[in-house]
Order: C-alpha cells, then structure tokens, then sequence
C-alpha cells in the first residue's frame, strides 16, 4: 500500500543576492503596449442602461411549468387571455407549454427610436426546456419604471438536453436562451452629449502612469490642431477634456479616440489554485533565488505470516502481522534561479520537473521570502 502523504514536502527558498539597480536598469527598459484611447477607456457619457421585464413563453413541446408548482405561470396565462378578449372564469388550465420568463437586455448609448436589441430570457418557473418556444410581447422597463423596450420573438436555445430510462445527457443550459434583435426602442433616454462642455473618459484599468500619458498624448495632439491643451488626468481613472471653443464635440471624440497610448500595469502573478493556471504579467522581477522541491513517498507493505502451534501442544494457528515502512523523497534537485524576470524563473523550473501545482507553492514561498516584486492574487 502506498500513501502520498504531501504532494509538496520540502519547498526552501533562500534569497542568495539582488540584483543590484545597474544590473536590474536595462531590464526596467521595456517597451509598453500600444492602445487606441477607445481600447483602454470609454466615456462617461457613454454608458449602457439595463432593462428588464416578466413574460411568457409559449410553443414549447410539454417542457414548460408545471401549473401547480408555479402558480404565477397560470395567473400570468390567465391575465394575457383576458387582454385578448378570451375568458377563463371557471376553467382549470393543465396546459404545460407556457413558461414564465424574466427578459433582459441592454440599452445601448444614444439608441434611437425604432433599432433592435438582444434579448437574453430565462426560466423562472421549474420548465426543463425553452426550446421551440415563443415569447408572448412583453415590455422592458428600466431603473426609472418607465418602459423603454417591447420584445417578441423566437427563443434561440443552444443547450440540448436528453434522457432515458436509465441515463441522462445535458450539454449547456436549456433553460434560458436569446432573442438576436428580439427588442424594439419605443422610448429614447434624453441625450445630453452635445450640450455638455467637455469628455470625461474613464480607464477600464485604472493606473497613474496610464492616465498621465492618456493626457499627455491628447495634449500633445491638441497643441498643434487647437493651439493649446485640453486634457487633465484627475486620478488614475478620471481623464477629463476640455471642448475647445470652434470644435464638434463629436468630432472631437472621433479624432481623439484612435490616437495610440503607451499603457502601464502594476507587476501582477494571478493564480488560480483550483484549475492550475499562473497568469504571468510582463513587468514581473524576481531576485535570485535558491529553489528545493522534492515530494516524499511513503511505502508500506503488509506480509503477515501463518504460525503452526508446536506438536500435541493445546496452540491454535494463528496469523503474525508483518509491516515494512519505506520512505524517500523523490527529487530534491535544488536549483539556483538567476532570472530577471517570471519567465526565466518558470523555465527553471520546469527543468527540473516541477508540475503546475509545485509551481504555484513555490510562487507562494517565493513571495514569503521577498524575491517577488509582484503583487501575488490568489483566486
């Protein structure tokens, strides 16, 4: 019988020197990535609004609510048949190709009366399928109450679901699904994009560095088409500009959305213990380190042994327990990382064997002895 009893034993990481700041110099100097101001923020201005409504679906081949486990289903069914001019008064309803939905969408910016949007519907009754089905006309209202969106059509389902008798087969979720262009805007937000007197752009990764050459690269841009600057980098998010006085606010935003900017990151290592995975950041510095990694095995082997009582003696035969322990630790290597960066350290690592789970307790200890200079997360 054998036993793992760690699958890390022995992890030592000992800081042997750091690299000194004229080595560490002509590593710090890497060239940045290159962004559209359109890629790396978006406006204030700009922004979605989400809308949500309660509907039915109907058409579906007998995988929709039970009437009695979801009574909401019925009364709803009841309330779309009297609007229709049907009545219902004294009947019971045992139809079960209705379900009860929630639709969402979202509206985008400066949408008009008229276009489309996508609809995403979901279950919320116990239906099992929402494939085939047909959501009844329902209206979608925003934060406010007000209705902004009506949405109708074909439910588009990319899960698949099958059983029998004594197996069951479910790839993706069959009980939600999209309408493509399944809403229509039947009400405007007020625009207020051309009456207002500047941008304000907002990073989707905020960093200092980021934002002050933003601002320095529209300046540099405005100085020769409007004589002067007209960005400011609030924060680390916030970059605000100002409208010169004979531009086109839209305009304006066409011209300054394509110019390119250098963008900054902090030295990041994101790791997720679950899956395995190490996201690496490119500005990641590692000093010089001494890296053990062995994993003791543990061996046990049961040989008991049959004892014959003596000759005309009163003894029983019985069975005598013999146990042999083993242990040893399976590589060891111990290996010095001379690395500027992650990338040598990973390399060096899977020279001597070591698997995605030891990398990642190494990464760990690494951090603990200080020769990271990265911020460590952990998922």
């Amino acid at each position: 019988m054998i036993q793992k009893l760690a699958s890390t034993f022995a992890i030592c990481l000992t800081v042997l020197l750091t690299i000194g700041p004229g080595a560490g110099f002509g590593f710090a100097q890497q060239a940045a990535a290159a962004s559209r101001i359109k890629d790396i923020a978006s406006l204030q201005a700009a922004r979605d609004n989400q809308l949500i409504g309660y509907g039915l679906v109907v058409g579906l081949q007998g995988s929709g609510d039970g009437l009695r486990n979801s009574p909401f289903t019925e009364q709803s069914l009841r309330a779309m048949l009297q609007n229709l001019g049907i009545s219902t008064e004294g009947g019971a309803s045992r139809a079960n190709n209705v379900a009860a939905v929630i639709v969402t969408a979202n509206l985008p910016p400066f949408a008009s009366v008229g276009s489309r949007v996508d609809v995403t519907v979901s279950s919320l009754g116990d239906a099992t399928s929402l494939r085939g089905g047909t959501l009844v006309m329902t209206s979608l209202s925003g934060a406010d109450g007000q209705i902004y969106a009506v949405a109708q059509g074909s439910v588009i389902v990319s899960g698949v679901q099958a059983e029998g008798d004594a197996a069951t087969l479910q790839q993706g979720i069959s009980t939600s699904g999209r309408l493509p262009g399944g809403a229509i805007i039947e009400r405007e937000i007020p625009a207020t994009f051309k009456s207002v007197g500047g941008l304000v752009y907002q990073l989707r990764n905020p960093d200092f560095s980021t934002a002050v050459g933003m601002a320095d690269v529209i300046n540099a841009y405005a100085e020769a088409r409007y004589d002067g600057p007209i960005a400011e980098a609030r924060d680390s998010t916030t970059v605000a500009v100002r409208k010169p006085g004979n531009a086109d606010l839209a305009r304006l935003t066409a011209e300054l959305e394509n110019l390119v900017v250098e963008t900054d990151t902090p030295a990041r290592v994101v790791i997720n213990e679950k899956t395995g995975t190490i996201v690496i950041g490119n500005d990641v510095r590692v000093s010089k380190v001494a890296v053990s990694h062995g994993t003791l095995t543990v061996q046990i082997n049961e040989t008991p042994t049959v004892v014959q009582p003596a000759p005309f003696s009163d003894g029983v035969t019985a069975i005598e327990p013999l146990t042999d322990i083993t242990a040893g630790v399976d590589g060891g290597q111990v290996a010095i990382i001379d690395g500027p960066d992650l990338r040598t350290l990973v390399a060096g690592l899977n020279s001597i064997g070591v698997k995605p789970d030891g990398i990642i307790a190494i990464l760990q200890g690494i951090k603990s002895a200080g020769a990271l200079h990265a911020e460590l997360v952990l998922q």
